[in-house]
């Protein structure tokens, strides 16, 4: 079987379960299975009951605008994709011990030294260095992605007479390499006032949150104060 209702608390456990070790519904990259079980969601999972389907949510936000050249058959159904079976997600501990894998990371397939028996001649200590000539480069082509987070700011106005249109158009124009301004919403604080809630990606060694709350709170026509609601590692 595959997700099932992710309007409903078990349903959205499944989600939560299946991405706690990935990053994507299939494969390495977004793609439209993303895209079909995303579009299930009226409201983002809560962040502190579903934390893994938190994540997941606001990274394929970020590929909103993507959605249609995304990789993937558009006509499967979002419980086309999943879990096979729903004991298993939502036990985790209850799923069978995994057989040695037949085969290891190619780093591990790697082999440095040869084994102790062979007889080490000339043409044993050529085809080593060989070896670990090929293993030098191969790890130095491999280039570790950047770090990312996931954050979502709370934007406070002055009075329930700032115009919030205007606000969170001001703070979309901040455009920095390495950030991604994602989804947002107004939610009430009282007195009629609300505060704009919005998502950002932000890679880590580009993006100072602090500098970014400074430059939002420079629009003081509109800004009385920013403050991180919540934040997470992708």
């Amino acid at each position: 079987m595959g997700f099932t209702d992710l309007l409903t608390d078990a349903g959205i456990q499944l989600l939560d379960n299946w991405v706690k070790t990935r990053s994507y519904i299939v494969s390495y990259s977004p793609s439209q299975a993303d895209v079909k079980v995303f579009q299930q969601f009226k409201v983002p999972p809560a962040p502190e009951k579903y934390p893994y389907a938190w994540r997941w949510y606001n990274h394929i936000l970020t590929f909103e605008s993507e959605f249609s050249s995304l990789p993937g058959d558009p006509t499967k159904e979002y419980s086309a994709y999943g879990p096979e079976s729903a004991e298993l997600t939502l036990n985790p501990a209850k799923a069978p011990e995994k057989a040695p894998a037949a085969e290891e990371d190619d780093d591990d397939e790697v082999d440095l030294f040869g084994s102790d028996d062979e007889e080490e001649d000339a043409e044993n200590e050529r085809l080593k260095a060989e070896r670990l000539a090929e293993y030098n480069i191969k790890k130095a082509g491999k280039t570790k992605p950047a770090a990312k987070s996931i954050v979502t700011l709370d934007v406070k106005p002055w009075d329930d007479e700032t115009s919030m249109k205007e606000l969170e158009a001001a703070v979309r124009s901040i455009e920095k390499e390495g950030l991604v301004w994602g989804g947002s919403k107004l939610v009430a604080v009282g007195f009629g006032i609300k505060k704009l809630q919005i998502n950002l990606v932000v890679e880590d060694n580009l993006i100072s949150l602090d500098e970014l709350q400074q430059q939002i709170e420079e629009f003081e026509d509109y800004v009385q104060s920013t403050d991180i609601a919540a934040m997470q590692k992708l």
